[in-house]
C-alpha cells in the first residue's frame, strides 16, 4: 500500500503537447489514487487551464527561462510552506528551476526527460544532468541510453514508457475529417499529426508523397498540426504540384479523429523520445510506417505492429506506406497486434503506477 503523497509538478511550456498531456494524466492518476497534487505553471497557459479543469491545484507563475531567480524563490517557498514530498519537473527549463529549489528546500527532485537529444554543450548543461536530480524518468530505453552517455548513473534513471486513454480513442469519428477534406471512404488518405518541428521529418513525409503521387493517384495527403515550419511545408507541397491533394487542417483538439480517418500513419521522425501519436494509432489499428529514430522502436516492432525504415530517406517511407497500402491483410494483421502492444505495455495506469513506485524508492532511499 503506497502512501499518500504531497507532489509539486513544474511544467514551463505555453503550449500543449505530447509532454503536457503525459503530465497531466500523471496528475489525474496520482490523484485519483489519494495523492495530493500541485501544478506550477505559465499564467494562462493550456496547462494551467486543464489542471484546474480537472480539480487540481494550480499555481500560476510567470518562469522566464531556466535562471529565473524570482521562480526559484517561489517554488522554494512553496516546497517549504506546503510540505511537499518531491518535485517533478517536466520540461528543460523546469528541470533547473526544480532542481535549485528542491536544493533550498532539502526535497527530492524527479525530472522527465522525453527527447532523445544527446547530452551536450555548456560545462553547465553537463553539470545539471549529473547533479541535483534524484531520479530522470526516461519516456523509452533510448532516451535512458542517451542520459547514461551524457554521464548519468544508471540508478538514478528509470524508464517509465508514456500511457494513452483508450477511452479517449474509442470515441474516435473517421468519417467527420473526411467529410471535412471532401474525401470518400474509398480513397486513401495517408498523413501524420504533431508540431510542425525539424525533428519530426515532416519534410521527408512531404518527398515521399511527391513520389508517392506520382505512382498513385488516388491517394490524398494530411498534416494535422501547427507549428514553426508551417509555411516550408507549404511551399515543399507547392513546388511538387500537390497542393490540391494535399491539406493542413491545422491543429485539432480531436486528434484522434484525424489518426482514425487514415488509411496509413506516417512517423518519419529524425529524432523522438517515443511518440504517443503513434501508440495512439496502433491503439486505433491503423498500419504504422515509421522511422527508426529513438525511442520509436518499442513501439512499432518491424513486421509485427507496424514498419520501420530508415530516418530521413523519403524513397524508403513512399515504398513502406505503398506496400501498407497493396497489402491489406498484413496491414490488418499489424493494426490488432499493434493494439494488443499498446494495451500491454503503454496505459495511462501502468505509466502513472511507474512514476509513483520511483517516487517511493527516492523517498524509501532518502529515509535509510
Amino acid at each position: 500500500m503506497q502512501r499518500a503523497l504531497r507532489i509539486l509538478h513544474v511544467d514551463t511550456e505555453r503550449t500543449w503537447r505530447g509532454g503536457e498531456q503525459q503530465a497531466h494524466n500523471l496528475m489525474c492518476g496520482s490523484k485519483a489514487r489519494g495523492h495530493a497534487v500541485t501544478m506550477v505553471a505559465q499564467p494562462g497557459s493550456p496547462c494551467a487551464q486543464r489542471t484546474r479543469q480537472a480539480g487540481i491545484d494550480v499555481v500560476e507563475r510567470s518562469m522566464r527561462g531556466e535562471f529565473d531567480l524570482g521562480a526559484i524563490a517561489t517554488l522554494t517557498r512553496l516546497l517549504k510552506s506546503g510540505a511537499f514530498d518531491l518535485v517533478h519537473a517536466h520540461t528543460s527549463h523546469a528541470h533547473t528551476l526544480a532542481a535549485l529549489a528542491a536544493w533550498r528546500a532539502d526535497v527530492p527532485c524527479v525530472v522527465s526527460r522525453r527527447v532523445d537529444f544527446a547530452i551536450t554543450g555548456s560545462p553547465f548543461r553537463r553539470f545539471k544532468y549529473r547533479h541535483g536530480v534524484d531520479r530522470f524518468i526516461a519516456i523509452s530505453h533510448a532516451i535512458a541510453d542517451v542520459l547514461a552517455a551524457g554521464g548519468v548513473p544508471r540508478e538514478r534513471i528509470e524508464v517509465v514508457h508514456s500511457g494513452i486513454d483508450p477511452a479517449r480513442l474509442a470515441r474516435a469519428d473517421r468519417a467527420g475529417p473526411r467529410a471535412e477534406l471532401g474525401i470518400g471512404s474509398g480513397i486513401p488518405l495517408i498523413g501524420s499529426v504533431g508540431h510542425f518541428a525539424w525533428h519530426k521529418g515532416f519534410d521527408v513525409f512531404v518527398e515521399a508523397a511527391a513520389l508517392l503521387a506520382t505512382r498513385r493517384p488516388d491517394v490524398r495527403f494530411v498534416l494535422v498540426g501547427a507549428g514553426e515550419l508551417e509555411a516550408d511545408l507549404k511551399q515543399r507541397v507547392a513546388k511538387h504540384g500537390l497542393t490540391p491533394r494535399f491539406a493542413f487542417p491545422g491543429f485539432r483538439d480531436r486528434a484522434p479523429d484525424w489518426l482514425a480517418a487514415l488509411d496509413v500513419f506516417a512517423a518519419p521522425s529524425l529524432m523522438e523520445g517515443l511518440n504517443t501519436t503513434i501508440l495512439d494509432a496502433l491503439w486505433l489499428e491503423r498500419p504504422v510506417v515509421a522511422a527508426k529514430a529513438g525511442g520509436i522502436p518499442e513501439a512499432v516492432l518491424h513486421e509485427r505492429t507496424g514498419l520501420l525504415i530508415p530516418p530521413n530517406d523519403p524513397s524508403s517511407l513512399a515504398q513502406g506506406i505503398e506496400r501498407m497500402l497493396d497489402d491489406r491483410t498484413s496491414a490488418e494483421r499489424y493494426g490488432k497486434a499493434g493494439r494488443r502492444h499498446v494495451e500491454s505495455d503503454f496505459t495511462i495506469d501502468t505509466m502513472v503506477e511507474g512514476n509513483l513506485c520511483a517516487y517511493e524508492s527516492i523517498l524509501a532511499k532518502r529515509e535509510r
